[in-house]
């Protein structure tokens, strides 16, 4: 692709609907209120539902995330991992894995949390895959103890935001994943100024203008040939004249550098 990446975490959101399921009426912020909505309103989600079900039972819906898997391998890039799940039943995240595994991904990712981690590290356990979780800033809470929640399924695993670790605990991410390895099926690169920054601190920059100690994270999975996906996650404001996919490619020449 443009970017000049060979292999991506794949977000969902808007996959269904690009494939030509049927659309939600209703806004994420209206379902998350539906209590509150008008009666002609619940009754369109109510429709939808039933619709976006048979959508996803339909004989010749896994042959549209089949071509899918196609669009993006004849582009030259593989999808390593689905970030999305239909719901939280087991039926919807059966039906999430069966996705996943169509599009020749190892799992899904979602955020880490014990109902996450019991549930979803169900359902990829059932789909022998793996569940792979996110972490924003819950390793700065001092209860947070991500050993039981690993330890909730043998299909559980961790989705290593190292930006996010470090701009909130101040911590060396490099250590973290020295002692986790066998468990980190990704990690997240970011550059962020450290939690303790004298101008302001857990702030997101360009690619070598913050603190996180990337080189040394790459450079660490590199020497050690860990099997981790190491995936740009592109949240500093983007410079005008420049767009998303320009500067995720300086950011994927930056980490080039580095393990050079």
């Amino acid at each position: 692709m443009d970017a000049g990446l060979s292999s991506v975490e794949l977000m969902g959101t808007g996959i269904e609907e690009y494939l030509g399921a049927p659309q939600n009426p209703l806004s994420w912020r209206e379902v998350r209120k539906l209590d509150e909505q008008t009666d002609e309103k619940k009754e369109a989600y109510n429709k939808y539902q039933e619709d976006i079900v048979a959508w996803r039972n339909a004989e010749e819906t896994m042959g549209k995330y089949a071509g899918l898997k196609k669009e993006f391998n004849d582009a030259g890039v593989e999808i390593h991992i689905y970030k999305w799940i239909a719901g939280m039943s087991d039926e919807e995240l059966d039906y999430s894995f069966k996705v996943a595994k169509t599009l020749g991904a190892i799992g899904i990712t979602t955020e880490i949390n014990e109902e996450n981690c019991t549930r979803v590290g169900a359902a990829a356990e059932r789909a022998g895959m793996v569940a792979i979780f996110h972490n924003h800033y819950q390793y700065a809470k001092e209860d947070f103890d991500v050993d039981t929640l690993l330890a909730l399924n043998p299909a559980n695993r961790l989705n290593f935001d190292i930006g996010h670790y470090f701009g909130s605990t101040g911590k060396d991410p490099a250590a973290f994943i020295e002692k986790y390895h066998e468990q980190i099926a990704s990690i997240h690169i970011k550059d962020k100024t450290a939690k303790d920054n004298p101008v302001k601190g857990n702030v997101n920059k360009p690619f070598g203008q913050g603190e996180t100690p990337i080189i040394e994270v790459l450079q660490l999975i590199q020497a050690n040939n860990w099997p981790i996906f190491c995936d740009i996650e592109l949240e500093y404001k983007i410079p005008e004249g420049s767009n998303s996919v320009k500067e995720t490619g300086i950011c994927r020449e930056y980490c080039k550098t580095a393990l050079q």
